[in-house]
């Protein structure tokens, strides 16, 4: 019996009629055209083309969907606010695209949400926007939220059984990427014993300083410039840190290139150091797909960017989380549209359309994407670590599927460079042979040996009491708060409510 009445459902579902419907789209994009953006028009735009003529090639149940495509600039700050007020003086748009940036994202979300829009950004990745029963009731995130990513460390951390951890980043007080990125983390992995270190995009790492900080934890996670990693790491090779009594990890970003990398080589007297130090270098990035699609997508982007001529363009042709992200919004909010008129509702219930995109799984341009039922992509990750220390090269050795929070370990996968080592022996510091790297540590040394022991103990007050780290400046609300505090006192939730 239940064999036939599955047999009638496959035989009705071959015989019902695939609806179309017929519908204009206002579509409002925004994205900056500073090209130093890697979701700046020139690199995302195509994308988006692209997936419109997917959908209207379609031939069935999404051709009837006409997108009236519209683009605004965003500067990361006020710009997509003021273009989305001024557009809907005369008409509000049926979606909107974006924008990226937090502080910008925030205040266009909450107005969305309260004009019943859709909004579906590749961006707007901050722990913050989690809460979506209030102000971002209205906010689709397509690429996996730093939260997500975190949860790839919190897994590593059961697995290997480390329990402390120093996140250490470079904040830019604008865009502030590797703050948002670590803060994922810190709000996640609360159980864990967790310390944080941040320096100015400005400033030169204060590389002593941060090794002094990890000598009480087990694994340092890294967010900042490819150059600073390098500096961190070979400072980290000269005391002997990176013999296996630590774990290292960056994070790189967004799948560009702007952040660290795990690139050692510079074509300077360090490299072969570096290489070495690299070996203990591990790096956390989304996983990439080998989809036959997506080789076609990635050659129809460089092309369109080629005809376009965007000479002041550098690596637009390269297709990142967002430029794939952008392309999946559009067909996925041309599911939703689509149950939700098939269900007899318009597409202004942006409340209707937005809840059917949420706790969902279709076919994106790299593969499966799947939300959740929060309206937060699933992420999935690949670790790398460096599998030919001689050759100095990397190569994935597990990935991380969020959707059943399983790892994949691939055969390169060592167990034992994952297992410390040695933890709590005095670190001997290797001779500099560079005698020309002038590096504070080795200078600490030097002024302390002349000038003796009261200028050593004044050094240290000193340092003791003007060391900029987060940890210091928010030690009164540890106080109060405990585990569950703010990774800031200017807090996510805060700076947006300001927003």
């Amino acid at each position: 019996m239940p064999h036939s009445s599955a047999l009638c459902v496959y035989f009705f579902t071959l015989l019902s009629p695939v609806v179309t419907f017929t519908e204009d789209v206002e579509v409002l994009v925004f994205l900056p055209q500073n090209n130093s953006y890697p979701f700046s028009h020139a690199r995302v735009a195509p994308a988006i083309f692209y997936a419109q003529r997917r959908l209207r090639a379609d031939g069935e149940q999404y051709s009837g969907f006409r997108f009236n495509v519209q683009f605004e600039d965003s500067d990361c700050v006020n710009d997509a606010l003021f273009g989305l007020v001024d557009r809907s003086c005369a008409r509000k748009p049926d979606l909107i695209l974006g924008p990226v940036c937090e502080y910008e994202a925030a205040a266009v979300v909450r107005l969305a949400s309260r004009w019943d829009i859709p909004v579906i950004s590749a961006g707007a990745l901050a722990a913050g926007f989690g809460d979506k029963h209030g102000e971002y009731s209205h906010l689709t995130r397509i690429a996996p939220s730093h939260v997500k990513m975190a949860e790839t460390f919190a897994a590593m951390f059961e697995h290997f059984t480390w329990r402390s951890a120093l996140l250490v980043y470079e904040d830019d007080k604008a865009e502030r990427n590797c703050y948002f990125t670590l803060e994922g983390v810190y709000h996640l992995m609360a159980d864990f014993n967790i310390k944080t270190y941040a320096f100015s995009q400005e400033e030169r790492v204060d590389t002593e300083d941060v090794l002094q900080n990890i000598q009480d934890t087990e694994v340092v996670i890294m967010c900042m410039g490819a150059d600073k990693i390098r500096e961190i790491m070979l400072a980290a090779h000269r005391r002997r840190l990176t013999n296996g009594s630590y774990m290292f990890f960056n994070v790189e970003l967004f799948n560009a290139s702007s952040y660290g990398n795990g690139s050692w080589k510079r074509g300077d007297k360090y490299d072969n150091d570096a290489r070495q130090a690299y070996a203990s270098l591990n790096t956390l990035t989304l996983l990439r797909t080998v989809k036959p699609e997506f080789e076609n997508f990635s050659m129809e982007m460089k092309k369109s960017i080629e005809k376009a001529g965007y000479h002041d363009c550098k690596d637009c042709g390269s297709v990142n989380m967002f430029v794939e992200g952008f392309h999946d919004a559009m067909l996925l909010y041309a599911i939703a549209l689509h149950e939700a008129m098939k269900n007899g509702y318009s597409k202004k219930n942006g409340t209707e359309i937005t809840s059917r995109m949420w706790n969902r799984t279709f076919e994106g341009i790299a593969g499966q994407v799947s939300m959740d039922v929060n309206g937060d992509r699933n992420g999935d990750f690949s670790l790398m670590a460096m599998t030919n220390v001689e050759a100095g090269t990397f190569e994935v050795v597990a990935n991380y599927f969020g959707e059943n929070g399983t790892f994949q370990l691939l055969p390169a996968f060592n167990t034992d460079h994952f297992t410390l080592k040695g933890r709590h022996i005095a670190h001997t510091e290797i001779a500099d042979k560079s005698c020309g790297l002038g590096v504070s540590a080795l200078t600490g040394v030097i002024v302390g040996a002349v000038l003796g022991t009261a200028m050593l103990i004044a050094f240290y007050f000193f340092r003791k009491n003007y060391r900029i780290t987060i940890e210091r400046r928010t030690h009164s609300e540890e106080c109060d708060n405990g585990k569950h505090r703010q990774l800031r006192e200017d807090s996510i939730r805060s700076n947006f409510s300001a927003a």
